[in-house]
């Protein structure tokens, strides 16, 4: 994630700020730029500082304090984000509201990874396969079905209790997982949705991911209830980036996608940060790094690799000075950094065949209907 000036006084900005900090100035995020504007009112719209000739309006879900994304005037309602939100809890509840704002916040990151990459984001409206979200509450029937997060064709479904740090952890214990966060929720789901977008009906990519991670064709159900039956094989480390990823290769697919989003995006922060690693000790080679180019375009896996290792070497181990558990408590084995070769290519790939961002026309009618 890049850092952001005030395009008036100069101030560092962040991504989720709504506000200038220094000078006060409203803020808008404009995705076809990837720029955080200082904007000026002029009637009805805003205008950027550094383009006054151009006016935008915010998505609509900025009433909400869940989006600051801007949207060209007379250009549809929804941002580029929340234009594929299908459902959204019920909003009378102030626990909704606050759980499904920090929902956006992380979809909205993940968004912003989408768009750098710039790979295809149909919406329903465009296609039946469309990218779409449902995110919703449990009931509160303590008997009904709980909701659970997952993807089908294209519809990934967020149980926004997740957004609940004392849930999600509890949650994370329950399931013996070392990570869990809403982010990563976003970026394993979407990850399934690029295998059917990307990987599923070329016969060429198809043919190498079975290579890279096995036969999707296994029964998936079986597969997952084996895995919970049974565990992980004892030798998961070795050939898969979770426990979870040895289940079926679907998800060791969607379990990698998501980590080299986390590789690529944390690189970029490093970047934006002129993060340098020279250790003061003798033997340092493998511990030093500089972060210096620009992750979401580098040439090959290997460079993000060879960042990536000393970079969380040195944040785990300011985690450990705190008292915290590792940031990134994981092994990239052999086998996993050519699993993540293969999303980089299938990703350069995207952008080589000329798939482009889709910004879909606003839809006649957009359900946001409580849940």
């Amino acid at each position: 994630m890049q850092l952001f000036e005030c395009q008036n006084c100069g101030q560092t900005l962040h991504f989720e700020n709504r506000s200038c900090e220094r000078c006060g100035h409203r803020l808008g995020y404009i995705a076809a730029r990837q720029t955080l504007a200082a904007l000026r009112p002029d009637g009805d719209v805003w205008r950027p500082l550094d383009r006054p000739d151009t006016a935008y309006r915010f998505c609509r879900n900025v009433e909400e304090d869940a989006c600051n994304w801007l949207v060209p005037a007379g250009g549809p309602a929804y941002c580029e984000a929340c234009r594929h939100n299908r459902t959204i809890p019920n909003l009378s509840s102030t626990s909704n509201l606050a759980r499904w704002r920090r929902v956006e916040d992380a979809k909205h990151r993940l968004f912003y990874s989408l768009l750098q990459f710039g790979l295809p984001l149909a919406t329903r409206a465009d296609s039946p396969e469309g990218l779409a979200f449902d995110m919703v509450a449990d009931p509160e029937d303590p008997d009904a079905p709980r909701i659970l997060t997952g993807h089908a064709s294209g519809l990934i479904t967020i149980n926004i209790a997740e957004a609940d740090d004392a849930e999600r952890e509890s949650r994370r214990e329950g399931m013996g997982e070392v990570y869990r966060t809403l982010l990563g929720h976003f970026r394993h789901e979407v990850g399934h949705y690029y295998w059917d977008r990307l990987v599923r009906d070329d016969e060429t990519m198809l043919a190498r991911f079975r290579r890279t991670f096995g036969d999707e064709r296994d029964d998936y159900a079986e597969a997952l209830q084996r895995h919970y039956r049974n565990g992980p094989p004892s030798d998961w480390a070795d050939r898969f980036i979770s426990a979870y990823a040895s289940s079926h290769p679907w998800e060791d697919f969607a379990e990698t996608w998501a980590h080299y989003l986390h590789i690529v995006d944390t690189l970029g922060t490093a970047g934006a940060y002129g993060l340098r690693l020279r250790p003061e000790v003798a033997q340092a080679s493998d511990l030093s790094t500089r972060i210096d180019f620009d992750s979401y375009t580098a040439g090959g896996v290997g460079a993000l690799i060879e960042a990536w290792m000393p970079l969380t070497l040195a944040v785990n181990s300011l985690n450990r000075s705190m008292g915290l558990p590792d940031l990134y408590p994981f092994v990239l084995s052999p086998s996993v950094i050519t699993k993540l070769g293969f999303v980089h290519d299938l990703i350069r790939s995207a952008q080589e065949t000329g798939i482009q961002t889709t910004n879909a026309a606003e839809s006649a009618e957009r359900r946001l209907a409580p849940a």
